[in-house]
């Protein structure tokens, strides 16, 4: 009798054996998916590196700060992979893709709060900052790791939900935000058959929020929560559920997927 009739029997037989068919089928499906966060240190990231390695991902991850990347590996365990990078620096970020080598999926998870406030008193230093880490660090990262990803792999930018609602304060976020999801559609017809993809959070409560005092941040998440029809923000495990969705199915490449609670209805 073959393996796959054996294990037929066996699912007829006890939903034991149905768990155990469903858990071999993840472990065949995923043992071989190899995922880069570049971002992965905190936050979304984070959260991503933690889900997908539920998932039964091989993940390896960069932070630019070394004390959040050792938090982040020893949180994950040893089997995740890590490497300090600013994404900012061309250079280096063709040394550590060099360095990890062939891989399935990158997942871009960068970005800053420079260039938020009213339009009239932006800084255009801030907002050039905010350009040049998340646009062009976005950019960089996505081509330096072209010539290592598997041609049936993916990659996943993370733009913001300013980008698609005109809220009034993120000028300049949203200008960043909407360059990353200008890149996607392109890309995913250029650089075929890798597919590219974006995810566009809402309000979400990670360290991003950090440069609001506690109570003013509490104030912020509860009047966005009560012009979200979900009756909340969003969380980081959220986006990371979004995330491993757009990796996981191979039929969906040039779209941006808007996880923000139902936010943007209202505008």
């Amino acid at each position: 009798m073959g393996f796959c009739a054996l294990i037929a029997i066996l699912v007829l037989a006890s939903p034991v054996a149905r768990v155990f068919l469903l858990h071999y089928q993840k472990e065949m499906t995923m043992s071989a998916s190899t995922a880069v966060i570049i971002g992965g240190s905190s936050g979304i990231g984070f959260a991503t590196a933690r889900h997908l390695l539920d998932l039964g991902y091989d993940v390896t991850i960069t932070g630019r700060t070394p004390e959040h990347l050792m938090i982040a590996k020893k949180a994950l365990g040893e089997s995740v992979s890590s490497f300090l990078l600013d994404a900012t620096d061309a250079a280096a970020i063709v040394q550590t893709f060099a360095r990890i080598n062939t891989f399935d999926h990158l997942i871009l998870a960068l970005g800053n709060s420079k260039g938020g406030g009213p339009f009239a008193n932006a800084v255009l230093d801030d907002v050039r900052q905010g350009f040049e880490e998340k646009v062009f660090a976005h950019f960089a990262c996505a081509q330096a790791a072209l010539q290592f990803l598997t041609p049936g792999g993916s990659i996943t930018f993370i733009s913001a939900v300013s980008a698609h609602v005109a809220m009034p304060g993120t000028a300049g976020l949203g200008a960043a935000n909407a360059a990353i999801a200008a890149l996607v559609p392109t890309l995913a017809s250029e650089l075929r058959p890798l597919r590219v993809n974006a995810v566009s959070p809402g309000v979400i409560d990670t360290p991003w929020w950090d440069f609001f005092p506690v109570q003013q941040r509490a104030e912020v998440f509860a009047d966005y929560a009560g012009k979200t029809p979900v009756g909340r923000v969003g969380n980081a495990q959220d986006i990371a559920d979004a995330i491993a969705f757009l990796l996981g199915n191979t039929f969906i490449t040039g779209q941006t997927l808007v996880v923000d609670g139902g936010l943007s209805l209202g505008h």
